[in-house]
């Protein structure tokens, strides 16, 4: 049997849960330092779904790449509280981390200190948890590793079919198949196989394509950029591809916006929401987040240039800050749905909004 060390690094997995570091690097510093294994299978991000997907239907296959990776060692099985992955893994004689429903609740931080006895919040790193250490008080930390539950199944793949294989789809850069979470307005909402390298266009067309009328289209969730449906036709779905429009491959998560909705009342929502699951820790979080949604929604209802430019200062205060990176990710949708939405901005300000008119006629 090969070591899976070498046939991680031979193969090129890498993180499926967003970050994209290397797999085989974190499971050698797990390894040399004995480091327990959380399998995070909480969907954390907006629209996603591949985790429950894979407890719900891989499961055997997901313990095989566990037991590759940590061995007799220590695991635990991360997921939300009350949610159909806890009870699938509960009945499975699992041991499960229950994780409140929370946005920041399952950062990889937040999920080792709720394993270690405290509250699901992200702790600052001054050195990555997989080598131990202490929190910001000085509290200790258990040598920890945190790997997404797609990247675990990977592993167990690895391990039955091979590197060649593994290395057959996607690019040399970013090889492998991976999972991605279709949903919204789309005809056939979903979890489906694809690889880095495809259209944008062709994520949605695995899903029967979006409904008619759709416009712009979420990539990455919360943490990710929005797109015109023009944009989604010439972009590729791989990091030099989602690089050029501001974002990344992400968690896997693409969702069509509803067109019977204002765009930028999505927007805000989701703005809004950004700043409602802070960990409520730090200055950014805490007063920054909850302005810029004020901001957003008194932009929305007078779009004047001079408003913009004072918003656009806003993102440019909060960008960088924070423990958890929390805020970057909020601001980077913020700041696409910013130059996306232009637009919509313009319709409003000219009061062109369709949508707008008839949620006033309703209120």
């Amino acid at each position: 049997m090969t070591d899976v060390i070498t046939l991680l690094e031979s193969a090129g997995l890498t993180g499926r849960g967003g970050a994209g570091f290397s797999t085989a690097v974190k499971v050698k510093a797990a390894r040399d330092h004995g480091a327990r294994l959380i399998v995070n299978a909480c969907d954390g991000e907006l629209g996603a779904a591949k985790d429950a997907w894979i407890v719900e239907h891989k499961l055997v296959e997901l313990l095989e790449g566990v037991r590759l990776v940590a061995g007799e060692g220590e695991v635990r099985f991360a997921a939300h509280r009350g949610s159909r992955t806890a009870e699938v893994l509960a009945a499975a004689g699992l041991r499960v981390l229950a994780v409140p429903h929370r946005y920041v609740s399952s950062e990889e931080s937040a999920l080792i200190a709720l394993a270690g006895g405290r509250p699901a919040k992200p702790m600052t790193k001054r050195t990555p948890f997989v080598f131990g250490g202490r929190d910001s008080q000085g509290r200790p930390v258990a040598a920890t590793v945190v790997l997404n539950a797609e990247t675990v199944w990977r592993v167990g793949q690895l391990q039955r079919y091979g590197a060649g294989w593994f290395r057959s789809f996607g690019t040399p850069a970013e090889p492998g198949p991976r999972l991605v979470a279709v949903g919204g307005a789309v005809q056939r909402p979903g979890v489906y196989e694809t690889a880095a390298g495809v259209g944008l266009g062709e994520l949605l067309g695995l899903a029967g394509g979006a409904v008619p009328g759709v416009r712009y289209v979420g990539v990455g969730g919360l943490g990710g950029v929005l797109l015109s449906v023009q944009e989604v036709a010439l972009t590729r779905w791989d990091t030099p591809g989602m690089a050029a429009r501001g974002g990344s491959l992400g968690p896997g998560v693409v969702t069509a916006w509803d067109p019977a909705e204002c765009p930028l009342n999505v927007a805000g929502r989701l703005i809004g929401y950004g700043a409602g699951e802070s960990a409520g820790k730090c200055g950014p979080c805490m007063f920054g987040l909850p302005r810029l949604a004020q901001d957003w929604d008194e932009l929305v209802r007078r779009p004047t240039m001079a408003g913009r430019d004072a918003f656009e200062h806003r993102l440019a205060l909060l960008a960088g800050r924070g423990a958890c990176h929390h805020p970057d990710g909020v601001v980077r949708f913020t700041r696409s749905a910013l130059h996306t939405l232009a637009p919509e901005f313009a319709a409003h300000a000219a009061g062109r909004c369709e949508r707008r008119v008839a949620d006033a006629a309703h209120a």
